[in-house]
């Protein structure tokens, strides 16, 4: 099984769950997640302070359906857990379909999918399905039933740290509280977590945030404000798994090194960058003004932008195995680029230094890429003042990374260059 079909596996499994901001959906989640990479796992309680934010109720639920007279159920929570709003508050009525209408929610454009809303922090209830199948319903009288529960709970989020030869940090981020999304939520829980388990000693820090939107990236600012200086870079990952060209958003800074090594890695893809908003997902938080952190977003089809988003649609067949497999290789070389970026200083910047006599020109004969590693050499000799890194070199020369990285080694080596 290809590293494609396994991330689309996990994707499978975690479909199913009933997830949210808060709640037993998010911990089964966490603890089928443990088993792919060890997670410290964190509870906060209700009515914690987060800055501007309380953490609310926790929110569960075990049933929900629209029965007709003949107790059919015309709506199903046990069919799919989209058919609740998610922090519905419990009710057990009978109704008529007039009574019940301010309370359904379809896509009459869209009229064989149902959607997917919320009610987290204004308490209500109600139901989303197909308008199809509203289009069926007769008047008459139904009952409705949402068996949930609002209590002082917790909310829940977890960690996985990569430890680093630095303790400065590299964030990743992605969100827990979506119910059966598979693309927008789950595609990127799956590629975060392969990425995690694919780093090996690594330079940086590297600190994996599995966390609900909003209220948990505010929650884990909140709780970590006094040590946010050691995180020097970091990435938020969302709808990483459709069919779509890969898109990359850019921090609020728009030139932090995460902005750059991004559009150096996907140069030579179809991609689409665009500039930072404060609408999304929670690059938003990280790049807010009291923190304005170097984090941007990759996702591929961007949000709200294919039909299927925040729908039924968004199933685990939307979700292709070889896109998966190529957002997880471009952050893995976004990583890899960022933990070799080094700054160097020229030991010999009086004009050229004689490579030959030091073999270095020796060593290239009859490499295929030569030219380019001369090339890289001498890009890396000129800018090498103490003020340019190998990521400058690599954009100003148009070389490729590695080539420059390669030419910095054989120098360091050769005792002309010193980080």
């Amino acid at each position: 099984m290809s590293t494609g079909e396994q991330m689309h596996a996990l994707v499978e499994r975690l479909y199913p769950l009933c997830r949210s901001i808060t709640g037993d959906g998010v911990r089964e989640t966490l603890d089928i997640l443990n088993e792919y990479l060890p997670l410290a796992v964190f509870e906060v309680p209700t009515g914690a302070r987060a800055f501007d934010w309380t953490v609310p109720q926790e929110w569960n639920i075990r049933d929900a359906f629209i029965a007709d007279t003949t107790g059919r159920r015309i709506v199903d929570f046990r069919e799919s857990n989209l058919h609740v709003v998610s922090y519905s508050t419990p009710i057990d009525a009978r109704m008529t379909l007039a009574e019940l209408r301010p309370h359904l929610h379809t896509l009459p454009e869209q009229p064989s999918l149902v959607p997917y809303r919320t009610s987290y922090y204004s308490p209500d209830w109600g139901f989303c399905l197909a308008q199809d199948v509203l289009d069926r319903m007769p008047d008459g009288e139904y009952h409705v039933r949402i068996d949930s529960t609002l209590d002082d709970g917790h909310l829940t989020y977890a960690e996985h740290v990569v430890p680093g030869q630095v303790t400065d940090e590299v964030i990743v981020s992605c969100h827990t509280c979506h119910p059966s999304l598979a693309n927008d939520n789950l595609a990127s829980i799956a590629v975060a977590a392969y990425l995690a388990r694919s780093l090996k000693n690594p330079w940086y820090t590297y600190r994996f945030l599995f966390m609900p939107g909003t209220i948990g990236a505010i929650t884990w600012l909140s709780r970590n404000a006094e040590r946010i200086d050691k995180v020097k870079h970091g990435l938020v990952l969302a709808c990483a798994g459709d069919a779509g060209h890969l898109t990359y958003k850019k921090s609020r800074r728009g030139d932090a090194e995460i902005d750059r090594v991004l559009q150096l890695v996907l140069r030579e893809r179809k991609h689409e960058i665009v500039d930072f908003s404060p609408y999304g997902y929670d690059e938003r938080q990280f790049c807010s003004p009291g923190f304005d952190l170097g984090v941007g977003s990759l996702s591929r089809t961007p949000y709200a932008r294919y039909p299927e988003y925040h729908t039924s649609g968004d199933n685990p067949d939307f979700v292709v195995p070889w896109a998966l497999e190529d957002t997880l290789a471009v952050c893995r070389e976004a990583l890899s680029l960022l933990d070799r970026n080094r700054t160097y200083v020229n030991l010999s910047p009086y004009g050229e230094p004689q490579l030959g006599k030091r073999g270095l020109y020796d060593s290239l004969g009859g490499r295929s890429d030569a030219k380019d590693a001369q090339l890289a050499m001498l890009w890396v000799l000129n800018l090498s003042d103490g003020e340019h890194s190998l990521l400058d070199v690599a954009e100003r020369s148009g070389l490729p990374f590695d080539s420059v990285v390669a030419a910095a080694s054989a120098l360091h080596d050769a005792e002309l260059l010193k980080v």
